[in-house]
Parts: structure tokens; sequence; C-alpha cells
């Protein structure tokens, strides 16, 4: 597939957004099939936004094996990352990350996907502190090879004084306007979804 300059950096750009949300290994074919153009082009793409990345001016890169893809730190600032990884762990949850461990309990087992559908940013960092203060697990997404599913951990239930997901406060009530927030915004009405998320992210300090 030709693209002209302008197409070329739309497509770029793109694909960029594409490998930040996903956060995981993706499949080229599947990358090619939602930047609509074929994978010989992909692969053009990566090449070139892996030369962009290789700049001292970037703390990004890319990762690739096989026909998959991921966007990661660039190795040399592993210490900076890990003390910040250190730092954040020994302090409280902030509002995002209870946020984000509000729709796991409550919507889990949930992917990353629906996650950051919701919230409307990337949550790769929240994820993984929680994973490492042990209040989610994550398991293997049997439809999505590749892809995990998180929920709410055994320690976490138990420190909440439930015995199991259900028996959370108003969890029906929060499922359903979950359920009807994700209806509303795949018939397009985003506005009204919008509104809907909002509601059912407010359970963050149960």
């Amino acid at each position: 597939m030709k693209l002209d300059d302008a197409q070329r950096e739309e497509k770029l750009a793109a694909l960029e957004a594409l490998l930040f949300i996903h956060g995981e290994p993706l499949a080229t074919s599947k990358a090619a099939t939602i930047l609509e153009i074929d994978v010989a082009t992909l692969v053009e793409l990566i090449t070139e936004f892996e030369q962009r990345l290789s700049g001292a001016d970037r703390g990004l890169t890319l990762i690739t094996r096989g026909d998959r893809v991921q966007l990661a730190t660039k190795p040399a600032f592993h210490t900076i990352l890990e003390n910040f990884v250190k730092s954040e762990l020994s302090e409280d949850l902030t509002p995002a990350s209870l946020e984000t461990l509000a729709i796991i309990s409550y919507f889990g087992p949930i992917s990353r996907s629906r996650i950051e559908y919701q919230r409307g940013v990337n949550s790769s960092f929240i994820l993984r502190s929680l994973l490492l203060r042990g209040l989610i697990d994550r398991s293997a997404d049997p439809d999505h090879p590749n892809s995990y599913l998180y929920q709410a951990s055994f320690e976490l239930l138990r420190h909440l004084g439930v015995k199991d997901q259900r028996s959370l406060p108003e969890y029906e009530q929060f499922r359903e306007l979950f359920a009807k927030a994700e209806r509303e915004v795949a018939a397009g009405v985003t506005s009204t979804a919008t509104g809907e998320t909002a509601t059912v992210q407010s359970p963050t300090a149960p």
C-alpha cells in the first residue's frame, strides 16, 4: 500500500497510540487490520517508528519478536523507573489506583483494554503496582492470546471483609450501570455513556 507523506505521518501516530494503549505484545496482522493497511506497509512503519525512537531524546523503544511488537521503556532508564516504582509502593494508593481497583473489584475478570476504555487513560503502571501489592490477580485471557484478565485478589477480599465479589456493596447495581454504559457507547450514545461511566467509577473507597 502506497502512502503519501501526510498519510504516513497519520499512520505512524496511530501506530504509536495503538501500541501505547494496548501495552502488551500486539500481532502485526491485528495492528494492520486496525490501522486499515496491509502487513507489509505496517512492517515499514514499525521500522521507521523504531528509528525515530532510537534518538537520545526519546525514552521509549520497540520490542519485536516474530510477528509481535510492543512499546517499552529503554533499558537505560531502568534505575530511574525502578526507584520510582519502589517509592510508589511505599505510599498510599492514589485516587487513580483506587478508581482502577474499584473497576476491577466490581467488574473483573476484566481486560486491560476495557479498564482503559472506562478510565480513558493508560493504566499499565497502576495495574503493575496493584499486582505487586497483591491486591489483584492476573490470568491469561482464554479468548485473546497474549492478553490478560484482572480480578480482585483473595487478599483484597479478605481485607474488605467480604466472602466473594458478589458481596461487595451494591454489586448488582454497579454491574448493571457498567453494562448499560457499554451498550450505549456501542450504540453511539457517547454523551450518556460518559455520565454512566463516572457513576460506575464512584465506589473507590469500599
